[in-house]
């Protein structure tokens, strides 16, 4: 029997919910339910490859090379070639999707916001595949970035087959962006903060709220079902002696802020780094996976998600150095990584970098105040989640990440205060979070929406008359009088004999304003204008410039050279603003439906 197209199976949908008379809001139910099913599978079968290439490259060759993790011998300098052969297993797909590939989350979320939702379905396959072998093999990444662009694509593709809007289309890729992470953690309630906080950023409507949870409690479901009903992490219970423990809780919090905003420094500057290196785009993934197995040679924790170590850390598990160490080791494992080229997520490494950071603070705290400290691993725990948030901007997320893994409610206060400080301290140093600083490198500001956002984009030079009609300032009533029934503009810049700027009139200025026939010779055109101007240059945005004209509410703007800030280029109005946004928007609409 033959498949039926899926232009059919959306014509028999569409006939059928005629018949049936379901509403909008329904559909889009079904299809949360569909997408929360599909993407609970995709999870497992995400899960089973990673396993499956660590097992081939890590299992393998340890077992081969007498390679042990546990004991040094000279054995052990080969696993340098761990991560290599990750990357080297990547090249074809560098070879032939190498856009793709180098398209990560920050890219993702400009899609999703910006620019229709339409995620191509060869992202199901290049970011899973490509993210699982990196991890698999030692690559220091995260599987919830690759995951959540997995799950989007997967709602992407079935929106797009029933062609769905925009906002809609997104509501979908926001429903497997939840599934996929509720199902990595078996917490339906993260992954629904998650595509809300961290992907749809400011966008919340009540009706896409309830397909998102409706699609994370579907795939958790599922993952339940294949992989068992435990969270990803098994910590011991959580315990506050006493209400003096806040205390240190508070300074975990100051730290962890601080150490968030280096490591989002940090990240970039070694990105940059490699960026800048004169090799072949396909040799640097290979040098950073050499990089990241020198690393490993001497401290194999940095290797793939680092799942296992992090749960010993919340057992108390690691002395204070090695727990200090890895803070750093893992970072620039990590940013070495995803520097070089090589696909993967932050998600993961942070709640090591989390985790690691508050073992080593729980363990000096134990050291200088005994008796003060219950466990260690209480410290990892809250550590784990307030790095996430100020890592992230994303303190929601955390909160109900680490409620649901503990099912505890004295770990609330705690870990409420820890993330507030952290957010707000990275935030003071770091305007741009984890996933939005290459975005806002390039104008993008995704919190602004679409529509700022094509203003960012368009320079007032782009737009602005170079011919403005200007005025001499000495001009007299009379003159400008005669001048004025010339025209059709309303409001004229002044200029001196150099072609300064000195002033701005319009007609309103003299409106109203009566005088003796004689006088219209002796007044000067300055004498009624404004002489305080706001001007802008020709490398501003039209979003600068939108701003400076609401705030005094007038039609244009006098464009002025940036050397001086007086000699007169141009002239912007608000028209011109508006239709060169129209003609923007409309080429990028007409771009991504292309």
């Amino acid at each position: 029997m033959n498949a039926i197209p899926f232009h059919r199976l959306r014509e028999l949908s569409s006939a059928a919910l005629g018949r049936l008379r379901i509403s909008e809001n329904t559909f889009m139910i079904i299809l949360a339910v569909i997408i929360g099913v599909i993407s609970g599978l995709v999870n497992y079968a995400f899960r089973m490859t990673i396993e499956f290439f660590h097992w081939l490259v890590i299992g393998q060759g340890t077992q081969l090379l007498g390679i042990s993790f546990d004991e040094w011998s000279a054995a052990r300098l080969l696993v340098i070639f761990f991560p290599v052969v990750g990357a080297l297993l990547l090249l074809p797909l560098f070879y032939f999707f190498g856009a793709e590939m180098r398209s990560g989350f920050p890219q993702f979320l400009a899609t999703v916001n910006l620019k229709g939702a339409k995620i191509p379905g060869r992202t199901i396959f290049t970011r899973g595949a490509a993210s699982a072998v990196v991890i698999g093999t030692g690559g220091s990444a995260g599987q919830e970035g690759p995951i959540a662009q997995i799950g989007g694509a997967i709602g992407s593709q079935i929106g797009q087959g029933f062609k769905m809007s925009g906002e809609r289309l997104k509501v979908l890729v926001a429903c497997g962006v939840a599934g996929g992470v509720a199902a990595t953690f078996n917490a339906p309630i993260a992954g629904v903060f998650f595509a809300h906080e961290i992907v749809l950023r400011s966008s919340f409507e009540r009706t896409s709220f309830t397909s998102i949870v409706i699609a994370s409690a579907m795939s958790t479901v599922v993952s339940r079902a294949l992989l068992g009903n435990h969270p990803e992490f098994v910590v011991p219970p959580y315990v506050l002696d006493h209400a003096g423990e806040l205390a240190f809780y508070l300074v975990l919090g100051v730290i962890i802020g601080c150490l968030a905003a280096l490591f989002i420094d940090t990240h970039y500057r070694i990105k940059d780094r490699f960026d800048a290196l004169s090799l072949h785009p396909m040799a640097k993934p290979v040098l950073g996976g050499a990089m990241v197995g020198a690393i490993g040679i001497g401290f194999p924790q940095v290797f793939g998600n680092g799942y296992e170590f992090i749960e010993a850390v919340l057992h108390g598990d690691g002395t204070l150095f090695l727990l200090g160490g890895l803070v750093l080791l893992k970072a620039l494992a990590t940013s070495i990584t995803l520097g070089s080229g090589l696909p993967g997520g932050l998600f993961a490494p942070s709640l090591f970098l989390g985790a690691v950071a508050g073992g080593a603070f729980g363990k000096g705290a134990q050291i200088l105040f005994p008796g003060m400290i219950a466990s260690p691993g209480a410290y990892a725990l809250v550590g784990m989640g307030a790095f996430l948030s100020a890592a992230t901007h994303a303190p929601m997320t955390a909160i109900f990440l680490l409620f649901e893994i503990t099912a505890s409610y004295e770990v609330i206060v705690p870990i409420m205060m820890t993330c507030v400080i952290g957010t707000s301290i990275s935030r003071r140093f770091k305007k741009e979070n984890l996933e939005t600083v290459e975005l806002a490198r390039a104008g993008i500001n995704l919190e602004g929406g679409k529509e700022r956002n094509v203003l960012q984009s368009i320079r007032v030079g782009e737009v602005m008359s170079r011919d403005p009609e200007a005025i001499p300032e000495n001009m007299t009533l009379r003159q400008f009088t005669d001048f004025m029934a010339s025209t059709r503009h309303t409001n004229f810049p002044l200029v001196n004999r150099k072609g300064e700027l000195t002033g701005i009139i319009s007609e309103q200025d003299f409106m109203g304003v009566v005088f003796e026939p004689d006088l219209m010779d002796l007044v000067v055109v300055k004498e009624l204008a404004t002489l305080k101007v706001i001007t802008v240059h020709e490398d501003e945005n039209l979003d600068e410039a939108m701003r400076k004209i609401g705030y005094r509410n007038i039609e244009q703007l006098p464009v002025v050279d940036r050397e001086t800030g007086r000699t007169l280029v141009g002239i912007i109005s608000r028209r011109d603003m508006f239709s060169a946004y129209n003609r923007a928007l409309m080429a990028r609409t007409l771009q991504g439906e292309q």
